[in-house]
């Protein structure tokens, strides 16, 4: 049971951005990145650009609480609320 619990918080703390295609407006292909959640950062979002797009990307959009120009850490985190983040991109 203790291991269960051990295990379960582990996978909690370290999520992954999750990735979803997405057609833009334009027509283009896009990729939507989810890093919600507080043990998420912009830093992941990015990171997961970066993995789905090896050639690079552009940004197209973002959502959700603005970037912090210095994203400290939990010292200075908003643990009280949910926090939301998405990343649109076009792979280059």
């Amino acid at each position: 049971m203790r291991t269960t619990l051990s295990c379960i918080a582990v996978l909690a703390v370290s999520a992954c951005a999750s990735t979803s295609p997405t057609i833009l407006k334009n027509g283009q292909q896009g990729l939507n990145i989810d890093c919600s959640g507080q043990a998420m950062s912009w830093d992941k979002c990015d990171e997961q650009a970066r993995l789905e797009c090896p050639g690079g990307y552009q940004t197209v959009a973002t959502q959700g609480v603005p970037r912090r120009a210095d994203e400290a850490g939990l010292a200075d985190a908003d643990l009280g609320n949910y926090q939301t983040r998405s990343l649109v991109v076009i792979c280059k």
